[in-house]
This record gives structure tokens, C-alpha cells and sequence, in this order.
């Protein structure tokens, strides 16, 4: 940036408030920054002392803070098309991984550039069926039709990538080769920020970093970062169950093989204290990473006048009820941090029931857009929660579990409820129910579904899911029915609950079944 564009963006002086009493002044931009895999409890201001997240304690401080924010399907794919979709998964129909999400939606980018905003997108995206496939410019981005720095799947830090957009629109592939991806993608955003700062428009940009996915090993993180937890010992944590839960999807994987090896090798050898360094690590460089927009924000006099969320598509099982991993409605897995700083509103802390869905409209509520919420959206606008307003709360958020992480297996749907007390969960597998009290059980280790005195809230919580199942038209199938059902050539997705998608034609897959 030249010196002369700094000098007027530092004195230039922003509007503050959010949007509807700001009156005729700018909308407020968005930032909306995403770990991946990032748990709601590993962090300094979450009460965890062995987390080092300096700039997001600092934050939580400035910030109104979710504490019962959860991804309406915990896996990566799944959370990132209902989150700009504001739509439930059986509505995306991104029941597994490596789908290609259908261009026929009206998303949360589509409704801000109507209303003026620049928007950007750098980092992960994982709308499509193969890791490294780029997204042509038009309907596959999904309304994100400004600044593109992005990628479908990776999470080898030192070996990052990203597709972009040459001067002439053309693709543009770049190698990110031996540089450590997310201070790479931060910069891009920082140039992103810096050049609509003082443009006299909004702008929207959607940062989504790889960490803290695995694989939790040294290598793939900042080596300054991993110094900081080289000697820390980490205990199990009290949930932990030396049998491998039945229902995990992914039973083997690079960590363990197996229940001897899963008792053994990772749990009492040396495994789970490496892995959870570096998960504690890659929190760390997030926090780094995060620390630099926060700061860049500040010194360009913007912050009173963008909203800042910083949050995760979902969490990390580490051994927790014996799984690894996500795709489940423990809190370990379904919980994600969910903090967001808006100029003017409160500030503290909420226990309302945000769900995915509910992000967009939320988010459009904030910018005064209200009106321009799409009825195809299914998540409600809680706007009035960040406000400090009066409003209908959820009763609960509604969760679903409809198959394997990645691939067409059946034998792990699930569907669940979450409402601030209790967790109500059913297997499709063998119809089995799960009841958990929170309050009396935050470790959620005692079934109480079958006892007398929870049989009132085990009804409430089992109607309530069956009637947002009828709203929602979800059949609750096993996973390749809807493989046979929803998908043009396995892959990409041509309908969902509410019917075929029209009138763009699904996106041509890359790949055949496996």
C-alpha cells in the first residue's frame, strides 16, 4: 500500500453502530474468520489453562460470545454449505464430504453484493468433489464473485496451495510450497482489507484457515508455536473410554489401527501427548494469525465500523467417549467457538441456541438487511440477541449425522437435538435414543434415556425433533439412499429434501464411484 493511501485511511475515521441506526452512513463491513476442527473449550478465554490464544482472549472481551454455538453437522463440508446457504443439510444436501454443492442456491453472498458489498474469499472452501480442483469463475463460487484466494481440501500446511484470478480472469494456480499456509492466506486478506478499507464501500471477506486439523504431527505447524507445549503432558480427559465407540466412522486411521493399538500405542504411548501439542500448537498460530487482522483493523480506524466473527465449522473428539475426530453430537465434536465483535451492540455472553442456518440471516440482520433475507433460508435471524433486544428464541438447534465423513457407507446416520440443558440423540443404525443432562453430566457419560424421571423431557426433546424433521422433510435414510436419490453421478448434488434443484444443471463431478 503506498504511504499516502495509509495516511488517509489512518485519519480518514469510520461510522460506528450497526446498520438500521446508522442511517444514511456505510453499512458495516464482515469479517468472518474460520478454524477448522477447532474446539469451543481449548481456549485461554474459554477457561482452558493450557491454551495460549492471547489475541482471541483479548477479543472475547470486546466480543459477544455463543457459548452454546454448534455446527448443524459437524464435519467440514456440511457446515461450510449450510453457513452460506442458511439452510439445514438435508436442504444442501451435502450429506458427506467431497460433494459438489449445487450452484441453485440464493446465498449469503448473493444477498450482500446486491446490496453493495465487495466480497472476498480466501483459504478453504470445500464445496466440490476432489481436493484439488479449482473453482471456475460464476455460479460454482456461490455468489463470492469479487477477490478469490482459495482452495477445496488441504491440510499439509507446508505444502499449501490456492487458486486465484489473473489480471485478465484467468486461473491462476499458486504453490505455496515449503511456506507455512495460514500466514500466507492472512496476508492475502490483510491486502484484501487494506485495498476496500477506505473505497467508500463495503466489503465482506471470508478468511478460513486449515489448523486445527489433522494431521497432529510437528511438522505441520510453526516450530515456535510447537516450543511453546514441547514438554506439556496432557491427562485424558474424564470422558475418555479405552473401547472404541462402535459408531465411529473412521475406526482406523493414522493415529491407531485397531482397539489393541488404540489402547496401547496412541492412548499410553506417546500419540495422544504429540497430538494434542501440536492441536494445542496450531490453536497458537491461529491465534497469531488472527491477532494480525484484529490489529491491521485497528490501525486503519475501521473497527468501529466491521463486525468481526471468529469462529470453527466444528470440533475434535481426542479420544473423548473413545472417538477421534468429528461427525458426532458429543459437545467435544457438535460445540464451536463463536465470537462476534460488533461496533455499538453488547457485549459478554449468550446461551440462546445458534445453529449453522442461523448464521446468514443472523449476519444480514446485523447489516440492516433483515428485509432481504431469503424465504428459502431456514435458519432464523438472532440479530436481536447481538443487539441486546428482546426476541424468539430457538427451542434448541437441531443437529444431523446423515452418513460416513467422506464416503457412501452406511451404519452412522444420527439426528440430534441440543437445547441449553440436554442432548437427545437418535441412531439410525438400531433406532437406539440417547438422553444427556449437561448440567448434572457435562461429560455426557450417563445415558438417562431410559430412566423414569427423564421421561418427560425424553418426550419433549423426541417431539420436538420429529416435528423439525417434518418441517424440514428429512426422512432420515440411510447414507446411499441418498447417494441413489440426490446425486448426478455420485458426486454432485442434484436434489435434496425438497426436490430436484433447477435451473442451472449440477456441476459436472471429476470423479466416478470408488
Amino acid at each position: 500500500m503506498k504511504n499516502k493511501r495509509l495516511l488517509y485511511l489512518l485519519g480518514a475515521g469510520t461510522l460506528t453502530g450497526l446498520a438500521g441506526t446508522a442511517g444514511a452512513q456505510q453499512r458495516p463491513n464482515i469479517i468472518y474468520m474460520m478454524a477448522d476442527q477447532l474446539r469451543a473449550d481449548v481456549l485461554g478465554y474459554a477457561g482452558d489453562e493450557l491454551a495460549v490464544t492471547p489475541n482471541l482472549d483479548r477479543f472475547a472481551r470486546q466480543s459477544l460470545d455463543f457459548t452454546n454455538a454448534v455446527s448443524v453437522s459437524p464435519v467440514s463440508a456440511a457446515y461450510r454449505a449450510s453457513l452460506i446457504t442458511g439452510k439445514y443439510t438435508s436442504s444442501t444436501g451435502m450429506v458427506i464430504n467431497e460433494l459438489n454443492l449445487n450452484p441453485n442456491h440464493r446465498t449469503l453472498a448473493h444477498v450482500l453484493t446486491d446490496a453493495g458489498y465487495q466480497t472476498g474469499y480466501v483459504g478453504k472452501v470445500h464445496w466440490n468433489d476432489a481436493h484439488r480442483r479449482p473453482y471456475k469463475r460464476g455460479p460454482e463460487r456461490m455468489g463470492f464473485d469479487g477477490y478469490w484466494a482459495a482452495y477445496s481440501f488441504n491440510h499439509i500446511n507446508y505444502n499449501a496451495f490456492y487458486d486465484t484470478d489473473g489480471p485478465d480472469g484467468e486461473p491462476v494456480h499458486v504453490s505455496l510450497k515449503g511456506q507455512y499456509g495460514p500466514e500466507v492466506f492472512t496476508g492475502l486478506a490483510l491486502d484484501y482489507i487494506c485495498e476496500h478499507a477506505g473505497d467508500g464501500q463495503p466489503f465482506t471477506l471470508m478468511l478460513s484457515w486449515s489448523p486445527t486439523h489433522d494431521p497432529w504431527v510437528r511438522k505441520n505447524v510453526p516450530e515456535h508455536c510447537y516450543e511453546k507445549f514441547r514438554d506439556v503432558k496432557f491427562e485424558l480427559p474424564e470422558n475418555f473410554n479405552e473401547n472404541p465407540d462402535p459408531y465411529m466412522d473412521r475406526f482406523f486411521s493414522e493415529y491407531f489401527n485397531g482397539k489393541a493399538s488404540w489402547r496401547d500405542d496412541f492412548v499410553r504411548g506417546e500419540g495422544y501427548n504429540e497430538a494434542m501439542r501440536c492441536y494445542y500448537a496450531m490453536a497458537n498460530s491461529i491465534d497469531e494469525q488472527f491477532g494480525r487482522v484484529v490489529g491491521l483493523l485497528d490501525s486503519l480506524g475501521i473497527a468501529d465500523n466491521t463486525i468481526v466473527v471468529f469462529t470453527s465449522d466444528h470440533g475434535e473428539m481426542m479420544t473423548s467417549q473413545g472417538r477421534m475426530f468429528k461427525m458426532i453430537f458429543y459437545d467435544e465434536s457438535c460445540r464451536i467457538p463463536m465470537l462476534v465483535r460488533c461496533p455499538g451492540a453488547k457485549h459478554g455472553k449468550t446461551d440462546v441456541c445458534l445453529n449453522t442456518p442461523d448464521i446468514a440471516p443472523t449476519l444480514l440482520g446485523m447489516v440492516g438487511l433483515s428485509d432481504s433475507i431469503p424465504e428459502e433460508m431456514e435458519g432464523r435471524d438472532l440479530s436481536f440477541v447481538v443487539r441486546g433486544e428482546k426476541g424468539i428464541e430457538p427451542d434448541f438447534a437441531f443437529m444431523q449425522g446423515m452418513g460416513h465423513t467422506h464416503l457412501w457407507r452406511n451404519g452412522f446416520e444420527w439426528r440430534a437435538v441440543r437445547d441449553k440443558r440436554y442432548t437427545y440423540a437418535r441412531y439410525l443404525r438400531d433406532g437406539s435414543e440417547l438422553l444427556f443432562d449437561r448440567k448434572k453430566d457435562p461429560h455426557m457419560t450417563r445415558n438417562v434415556a431410559g430412566e423414569r424421571k427423564y421421561a418427560k423431557v425424553l418426550e419433549t426433546l423426541r417431539g420436538g425433533m420429529a416435528a423439525r424433521m417434518e418441517e424440514l422433510n428429512d426422512e432420515f435414510k440411510p447414507c446411499t439412499w441418498y447417494r441413489d436419490h440426490w446425486m448426478y453421478k455420485n458426486f454432485s448434488i442434484k436434489a435434496a429434501a425438497h426436490g430436484e434443484f433447477g435451473p442451472l444443471p449440477p456441476i459436472e463431478p471429476v470423479r466416478t464411484r470408488e
